[in-house]
């Protein structure tokens, strides 16, 4: 009888012991998880400084977040966040469906690219897409989830394209703000709420910035006589 109460009072000290340890490296083990699942999901090197998490009110910040830009692009990166901050329900916790009260991004630098055949975007919506298709067959058994407000404000945006050799221009980004991401589905997988915020930026991207006019400036500009190819980028910049 002492054997087995020994045993017992033993596993009842591990199991203490075993979840003082998960809530304090809680934030160690989320940062590298995104570093981690984000670097593997958009195929560009993801970034992040700290994380803070308050496991009794499900509130948290990220600090330092950046996600580069995939191979074949020449700007510095995707998106550079100094702080994003998140509010979970702690009592989904314990279900198959984590609700995200809110996430909230204020003001992130922001790059849009155009290669060759697409934008750095595309690239990582595509490479978002191809690696949440590749687990399609394991979704019912991953954890699901509900945002129920995203927000992005006050971004700094910029545009660059191939022939700009890494220079951008700058341009007006209007605010995003989505609500209730996945709550028709009952819950999505990280991956497809990945691809469908970063789909929503790229609307936006798409409607703040002509590559069609960025491209016929820069010939223009080209054209007078005695232009340097610097100086033709610099008349770009003029017009945004």
């Amino acid at each position: 009888m002492k054997k087995i109460v020994y045993v017992a009072l033993g596993l009842l000290i591990l199991a203490v012991a075993g979840m003082l340890w998960l809530r304090s490296n809680l934030d160690g083990i989320v940062r590298q998880a995104i570093i981690d699942y984000g670097s593997a999901m958009t195929k560009a090197e993801v970034s992040v400084d700290a994380v803070k998490i308050d496991a009794a009110s499900g509130e948290g910040t990220i600090s330092g977040l950046t996600i580069g830009n995939p191979a074949g692009f020449k700007t510095a990166h995707a998106i550079k966040v100094q702080q994003l901050t998140v509010a979970i329900d702690p009592a989904s916790l314990a279900g198959d469906v984590i609700v995200i009260r809110k996430i909230a991004i204020l003001s992130p630098d922001v790059i849009y690219e155009k290669g060759e055949s697409m934008t750095n975007f595309d690239a990582i919506q595509h490479n978002i897409k191809q690696y949440t298709g590749a687990r399609d067959d394991h979704q019912a058994s991953t954890t699901r989830l509900i945002v129920e407000e995203f927000a992005l404000r006050d971004a700094t945006a910029k545009a660059s394209a191939s022939f700009m050799g890494g220079d951008t221009v700058s341009v007006d980004l209007p605010d995003l703000t989505l609500r209730n991401i996945g709550k028709k589905e009952g819950g999505i997988s990280p991956g497809v709420l990945g691809h469908r915020i970063a789909s929503a930026m790229q609307k936006q991207l798409t409607g703040a910035i002509s590559f069609d006019k960025l491209g016929k400036a820069a010939k223009d500009a080209a054209k007078s006589v005695g232009e340097a190819a610097g100086s033709a980028v610099d008349k770009v910049k003029n017009l945004f």
